[in-house]
């Protein structure tokens, strides 16, 4: 499906260290790989590099890729710019632009920090889909460019600030509602729900909690099958991934620990942000110092580091090229695998 693009206007109007102009293919690399078991090889070649596609960000998040049939590079990365209230988007050989402000928040006062988008998907019609920090909603982009509001209540009452969102192929959307995009976060007084949580989202407008003892919920992602959702924690007091089983009714059950950074004295402790998962099961999940490659037993494969902190990632391309929204930067790396929702080779 083909994305309207609403705005026009360059990122030079935001951030002057970005161009929108592209013509080169020659992007410069940055960082490394961290291979601690040669499992990795078989997921990240040894030749592999990070490429920085362009820069200038304030904070790069909730990337996705959007296919198009009539673009001849199969498509185009969109992603939030949080601070300053914006979707980005980038093509190949044509760089970054602006794709959609206001993004997040809609308002006329002063909101915060971090008043924009966060998590993009796409739904199961290729509709885009956001988690809103400033409308605090679960909203839809239609088909004639304007927004839809599918969620922005549990129980009557306003949700947080929706952080991040996995979609199931029956159309239900989880996502994660912690504070961060509150402007006083936790004491904001405007807050509501007095916990951060797991919720799901039906196709009817249902919401329910799925999880309430997670402190600090963010990233969020399916197994290939759809039986478990693995949940990340972003309190460094907590830094372990969760995996729920899913039930019949399409609920979430009792978690099991899937990995504790705490645990493992080749990374620093630290919690986690988004995640996605490839086809055969592993997990790439943004943590301490970069990307953590996890397989589906929750063993530690490898690392990928930018130097930068990394907020998410998202497969793009014929599903083999991983994006990474690294504070200023947006940049990929070309992998041996595929992410869920593309065909494996």
């Amino acid at each position: 499906m083909r994305i309207v693009v609403l705005l026009t206007a360059t990122l030079l109007a935001i951030q002057p260290r970005v161009s929108i102009a592209q013509n080169t293919t020659n992007f410069p690399h940055i960082g490394h790989v961290d291979r601690f078991s040669t499992e990795l090889d078989r997921l990240i070649g040894k030749d592999a590099v990070i490429e920085v596609l362009c820069g200038g960000f304030d904070w790069s998040e909730g990337p996705v890729w959007i296919p198009e049939k009539e673009n001849r590079f199969g498509g185009f990365v969109l992603f939030s710019d949080i601070p300053h209230n914006v979707v980005m988007k980038w093509q190949e050989g044509v760089g970054a632009s602006v794709f959609m402000k206001p993004a997040g928040y809609t308002g006329v006062a002063d909101y915060g920090r971090e008043p924009g988008s966060n998590g993009l998907a796409l739904d199961r019609l290729g509709r885009l889909v956001l988690c809103e920090h400033g409308d605090r909603r679960i909203s839809v982009l239609t088909a004639g460019g304007g927004k839809m509001t599918l969620a922005d209540r549990w129980n009557g009452k306003r949700l947080n600030s929706p952080n991040d969102l996995a979609i199931r192929s029956n159309g239900d959307i989880f996502f994660t509602d912690p504070i961060y995009g509150l402007p006083q976060r936790e004491n904001d007084p405007q807050r509501e729900i007095d916990f951060c949580g797991v919720f799901r989202l039906e196709p009817d407008g249902t919401v329910t909690l799925q999880c309430r003892e997670i402190s600090r919920p963010n990233g969020i992602g399916f197994s290939p099958d759809e039986s478990i959702l693995y949940v990340a924690s972003s309190d460094g007091s907590d830094p372990v991934w969760r995996a729920f089983p899913v039930d019949a009714e399409g609920n979430l059950g009792t978690p099991k620990p899937f990995f504790d950074s705490s645990k493992d004295d080749r990374i620093p402790k630290g919690g986690g942000d988004g995640l996605k998962v490839d086809v055969h099961g592993n997990v790439f999940a943004t943590g301490p110092g970069g990307v953590l490659v996890l397989s589906p037993k929750g063993e530690l494969l490898g690392r990928i580091v930018t130097g930068e902190r990394i907020a998410n990632v998202a497969w793009g391309n014929d599903g083999s090229v991983l994006y990474l929204t690294s504070d200023m930067y947006l940049c990929r790396i070309q992998t041996k695998t595929r992410g869920t929702g593309f065909k494996d080779r």
